[in-house]
């Protein structure tokens, strides 16, 4: 389902966002316009404060560190955004490998780890910014 609609997100948005403008318009002249633009940058607002908190905890912690990798990998579910990810473990992951085109066009993989003290590890996989697979990787134990 996902594969459907990536290559069609850049166009579906913006025509969403005029069929909307149009029916605010058509309803209400321009005070409608107005309480949509209101309403969309009261969206972006949000959304930015959160970003910011999330990133603001994850200032204090060192990268690529979680007190519990085996927590970690039982919160993960494909899907979830990277932002959420980071808001989980509140740390930034260590980069493993930048941003790369992967087999399939228009997709853009990043690789990041997280380790605890008993050098458990995840290992995420984000494709265009959203978790496609995990790994939890465990030492040997004697």
């Amino acid at each position: 389902m996902q594969s459907l609609i990536l290559g069609r997100e850049k166009y579906l948005y913006p025509a969403l966002a005029l069929a909307l403008l149009v029916f605010a318009y058509q309803s209400y002249a321009w005070m409608g316009v107005a309480f949509l633009v209101s309403g969309a940058v009261t969206w972006a607002l949000l959304h930015y404060s959160r970003m910011l908190q999330v990133f603001k905890k994850a200032a204090g912690r060192p990268i690529g560190y979680v007190p519990s990798a085996v927590m970690l990998n039982a919160k993960l579910k494909k899907g979830q955004s990277l932002l959420h990810v980071i808001a989980l473990t509140k740390s930034l992951g260590e980069m493993q490998s930048g941003l790369n085109e992967a087999e399939n066009k228009g997709v853009i993989r990043e690789v990041f780890i997280w380790h605890d003290d008993s050098e458990s590890s995840v290992l995420c996989t984000f494709d265009n910014g959203k978790l496609s697979a995990f790994e939890l990787t465990r030492p040997v134990q004697d």
